[in-house]
C-alpha cells in the first residue's frame, strides 16, 4: 500500500513539508560520503527557509498548549490508560518548554554563520557550490565523514525544539483517523465532511500494484479525488474503474 496525505489546512501543509524535510536531512547526515553531506545542507537550507515563517512558533506552541488541556481533561477517566495518558502529557509539556525557551525564530544562529551563508547564497546557482567558487567549502568535504558529521548534528540541533513539535502534533494529529474502506466509482470519490467538526488530515492508502496516482483536493467542507493512470511517456490519464482504497480524516 501506498499512504498519501493531504493537508486540509495551511498550518498543516507547513508541518508536513516540516517532517519530510527533517526526514531527510537525519537520512543524508547518517551517511559518510560527502556528496550526502553536501545535500544534508542543501535540505538544512530548504528548513530554515520554512521556519523563517513569523508566524511558525506561535502556532506550534499554540497547538502543543491546546493539546494538553485536551488530554488534560482525559485525567481520571476509567476508559483511558493512565500511565499512557501522563506519557502524552509530559512529552507535550516539554516539547512546550523547550520551544518556548529557544528565543527568536528557529535557526537564528545559523543565520548569522558567515560561513554557512555564504553556502546558502550559492547553492541555488547551478554549479555555484564549485572549489573556485568556494574554496572553503571544498576543503569542509574533504574532512572525514565524521568530523562532517559532528558538525551538521550541531547545525540540526538547533532547529530540533520546532521539529520535534512538528513531529508530535502530526503523531497525535495522525491517530485521531481511523481508517475506512471506500471505493472510488469510475475512478473518482467525493465526500461531505461533518459539520461540527474541523478535519485538518486526510489519509488515503491504496494498493501499489494498481500502478495509480491519486489526484487529491479538499477543504473544510468537502474532499474530492480522482484516479489517474501514467502512459509510458508519464502522461496522466483518467480511468473508468471502480477501484477500492482506504481513507481517513484526522481533526
Amino acid at each position: 500500500m501506498i499512504l498519501y496525505e493531504y493537508p486540509l489546512h495551511e498550518r498543516i501543509r507547513t508541518y508536513l513539508r516540516l517532517e519530510h524535510l527533517s526526514l531527510r536531512l537525519h537520512q543524508l547526515t547518517a551517511r559518510m560520503d560527502a556528496l550526502d553531506h553536501h545535500f544534508a545542507l542543501v535540505t538544512l537550507f530548504e528548513v530554515l527557509d520554512v521556519t523563517a515563517r513569523a508566524d511558525l512558533k506561535a502556532d506550534l506552541l499554540k497547538d502543543l498548549d491546546r493539546h494538553k488541556h485536551t488530554f488534560e481533561s482525559f485525567r481520571g477517566n476509567p476508559a483511558i490508560a493512565e500511565a499512557a495518558l501522563e506519557k502524552v502529557i509530559t512529552e507535550l509539556d516539554q516539547s512546550f518548554g523547550l520551544l518556548s525557551n529557544q528565543s527568536g525564530k528557529a535557526g537564528q544562529n545559523l543565520t548569522e554563520n558567515e560561513w554557512l551563508m555564504s553556502i546558502r547564497s550559492r547553492i541555488s546557482i547551478p554549479g555555484g557550490t564549485c572549489e573556485f567558487d568556494l574554496p572553503a567549502y571544498y576543503a569542509w568535504q574533504h574532512k572525514t565523514g565524521i568530523q562532517r558529521q559532528a558538525e551538521l548534528a550541531q547545525w540540526i540541533n538547533t532547529l530540533t525544539p520546532v521539529t520535534d513539535a512538528v513531529r508530535l502534533l502530526l503523531k497525535l494529529l495522525r491517530d485521531t483517523g481511523t481508517p475506512q474502506k471506500v471505493i472510488a466509482h469510475g475512478g473518482q470519490f467525493q465526500q461531505n465532511l461533518p459539520q461540527g467538526r474541523t478535519f485538518l488530515l486526510l489519509r488515503l492508502a491504496l494498493d501499489a500494484t494498481l500502478d495509480l496516482v491519486p489526484e487529491i483536493s479538499g477543504n473544510r467542507l468537502m474532499v474530492a479525488m480522482r484516479l489517474l493512470r501514467q502512459s509510458e511517456d508519464k502522461r496522466s490519464h483518467t480511468i473508468s474503474d471502480d477501484v477500492p482504497f482506504e481513507l481517513a480524516l484526522c481533526a
